[in-house]
């Protein structure tokens, strides 16, 4: 069974994608994978809209250095590599463009949404 901790943290953590969902649909996003996974890696979030697809590392920490400095060149990898594998599954694959962005979220602030960070 998993230890209270790690629920209230599995917990912070759905609730975090949420809001980051909510703010990419604000901005016109389908939401098309939440928690995609893949033998060699994790996004959090893919979202779409027209042929532009976002590979999104969802972050919620006290501070906003903390959030940025918690995605590793490892996660980077990771995140990069099942991105890959989805586009490589999509019919159009060929017309898409992607990137790669960061939201994080802060207590008492807005979701703060960093696009193409690596």
């Amino acid at each position: 069974m998993k230890s209270l901790k790690r629920q209230a943290a599995y917990a912070r953590g759905l609730e975090a994608e949420t809001a980051a969902a909510r703010h990419l649909m604000a901005l016109g996003f389908e939401i098309v994978e939440q928690r995609y996974k893949t033998k060699s890696g994790e996004v959090d979030i893919i979202a779409r809209k027209d042929d532009v697809v976002l590979f999104v590392e969802v972050k919620a920490r006290k501070t906003l250095s903390d959030a940025l400095d918690s995605v590793s060149h490892t996660s980077q990898r990771r995140i990069e590599a099942a991105g890959r594998e989805w586009i490589a599954a999509q019919d159009d694959a060929h017309m898409l463009s992607w990137r790669n962005d960061v939201i994080a979220i802060v207590p008492d602030h807005p979701p703060q949404h960093f696009e193409n960070v690596w």
